[in-house]
């Protein structure tokens, strides 16, 4: 099973990008999935998820309002629209996949989790 993100890059404060995930090897329609960022000298932290139907999501309360989490199950796909992007959230962004069950899911990490490699974003003030 693996994850792979695309479309991390830089713009400046106020700007918007759109994060994207390939989910591959797995049952993806059994799979929650999340996104989590880890910043330079920070530790890693949940920053939204979406349950394997997509009828459960969750946000970091920091991005609230601004990100808007999404997928595709027919795409095995995964989403992450960030608009509104501010210096803070300059950092490393990870695709996670997990298996699913509950109507709620999880902003925390898990040994189970399957991780991508990550996408760059990075914002300028």
């Amino acid at each position: 099973a693996q994850v792979e993100e695309s479309g991390g890059g830089s713009v400046q404060a106020g700007g918007s990008l759109t994060l994207s995930c390939i989910a591959s090897g797995l049952s993806y329609e059994r799979y929650d999935m999340a996104w989590f960022r880890q910043a330079p000298g920070k530790e890693r932290e949940g920053v939204s998820c979406i349950t394997m139907g997509g009828h459960g999501v969750d946000y970091l309360d920091a991005v609230k309002g601004r990100f808007t989490i999404s997928r595709d199950n027919a795409k095995n796909s995964l989403y992450l629209q960030m608009t509104n992007l501010q210096p803070e959230d300059t950092a490393m962004y990870y695709c996670v996949a997990r298996l699913g069950g509950r109507t709620w899911c999880s902003l925390r990490s898990y040994g189970g989790d399957v991780r991508g490699q990550g996408t760059q974003v990075s914002v300028s003030s």
